[in-house]
């Protein structure tokens, strides 16, 4: 049986094949997507709403740490990585779902799924809400932040939350969502990791600027227990910072269209440095801009009306520069999402892209519900904790490891094994840390 999820003729099979059909997803290979377009689409798929929390884990564990941390997670994302691309070449299956299946059974790859529905889902909800934020702005916790269509225009039926959100979805996500190739969206996601550089260039200029004028704050370089922080509260940065770097749903279906598919891990690895120096570079100006003001989601850090034409152009260009960033990674994630819900509910039909009407079907269901999500719930912040804890931390480390441990092919080394036994003692350990201190939290509160 063969379940597969890729686009335009690319085949990436869910299970096991035989040996005259891998030979097939070798010859559809050639002639394949380019190295740079695989970077550019594993790069997008981890730079994502998580960068605008980056700042606040500096303000909990203050500098130093926190650029071991990323180091640290970064690592371990490049070795869990590792792991799925060795059994991927050594074994018969050419998707994460066919590796946990081969490994744990069916239950393995209906537990991927899931994970994936429930951590994509999430993420392209909160996406639509960063972006209805940023246009129609927002009213939560008793104070009202007015979005840049609400400044520029005033406040009408057309520059509400639902309208301007439908807007971006119709106009932009849909026509973007109807490539049938993964690798078709390179180009979007190079302006994507462009944007987000930008955004970078501006929170660094804006930085140096108060730092020049003695606005800044001094930067706590260690945590700070003597004011609010607690030990606990330390662990709830992981799941940030793992979040930030979620790839690994995506490494099968950019591997499966790359043209020469032992490049992807050359791909990955200049993804993480690419990753890693925008994440310090954020994290370390975001802070050193608002200091102990900085916000969970800082983008809102920028909702504020400045003393000069100048800086109110630069908050309007942060702001909206972001939004179309998630505009361009909404695509990526919803690749997987979408493979990923065909192959749970049909797991023996053909290719999801020969199915034109099942494919557009899929599309645009998947889409409305998103859609509905966003505008029926405004904030929804909790549950982006809860993906960070659990899924999230599933899909990139435990599931990975699992597999390394479980040795389907008899080809894992000691070395392997011990530093599958450390990341799954990391994700499990910083997870449930972090649920204690976000539960205790949230009933303190109450």
């Amino acid at each position: 049986m063969i379940s597969e999820k890729q686009d335009s003729g690319s085949l990436a099979p869910l299970l096991p094949v035989d040996q005259n059909q891998r030979q097939l997803f070798e010859d559809e290979r050639s002639g394949g997507g380019s190295i740079s377009g695989a970077i550019f689409n594993i790069s997008t798929g981890m730079v994502g709403a998580g960068i605008m929390s980056i700042p606040a884990t500096f303000k909990v564990l203050g500098v130093i740490p926190s650029f071991f941390v990323i180091l640290l997670v970064g690592y371990f994302v490049e070795v869990t990585v590792d792991f799925l691309l060795k059994y991927t070449h050594s074994g018969q299956s050419e998707s994460y779902g066919g590796l946990m299946a081969e490994s744990f059974g069916k239950f393995g790859s209906v537990a991927l799924q899931i994970c994936v529905m429930i951590t994509n889902l999430g993420a392209l909800i909160i996406y639509l809400i960063i972006i209805g934020d940023v246009l129609s702005g927002n009213n939560s916790d008793g104070s009202v932040h007015l979005g840049t269509l609400q400044e520029w225009f005033g406040i009408h039926w057309w520059t509400s939350r639902a309208f301007s959100v439908l807007f971006v979805v119709v106009f932009f996500m849909l026509p973007l969502l109807c490539f049938k190739r993964i690798d078709s969206l390179k180009h979007a996601s190079a302006i994507s990791i462009l944007l987000a550089v930008l955004f970078v260039v501006i929170c660094s200029i804006m930085a140096i600027h108060a730092m020049w004028e003695g606005k800044t704050q001094k930067l706590r370089l260690v945590p700070d227990f003597s004011h609010g922080v607690s030990f606990p509260d330390l662990f709830t940065t992981i799941p940030v910072f793992a979040t930030a770097f979620g790839c690994h749903v995506n490494v099968h279906p950019v591997r499966a269209e790359l043209g020469r598919p032992s490049e992807m891990t050359s791909a990955v690895r200049i993804s993480l440095i690419l990753c890693v120096a925008i994440y310090f570079a954020v994290g370390f100006f975001g802070y050193l801009l608002f200091g102990d003001a900085i916000m969970a989601d800082m983008l809102v850090n920028f909702d504020q009306a400045s003393d000069s034409l100048i800086g109110t152009v630069l908050n309007d260009i942060v702001r909206l520069s972001y939004a179309i960033h998630l505009m361009l990674v909404f695509p990526v994630m919803n690749y997987s999402l979408r493979v990923n819900v065909d192959e749970l509910i049909f797991p023996k039909r053909p290719l999801l892209a020969t199915e034109t009407l099942r494919f557009f079907t899929l599309t645009c269901m998947l889409l409305s519900f998103i859609y509905g999500g966003a505008v029926a719930f405004p904030n929804i912040w909790y549950f982006f904790q809860f993906m960070g804890t659990t899924t999230v931390m599933c899909i990139m480390f435990i599931f990975p490891s699992s597999i390394v441990l479980r040795d389907a092919h008899n080809i894992s080394t000691t070395r392997e094994k011990i530093l599958a036994v450390l990341v799954i003692i990391f994700a499990i350990g910083t997870s449930s840390v972090a649920m204690y201190s976000n539960i205790a939290t949230y009933i303190a509160r109450k």
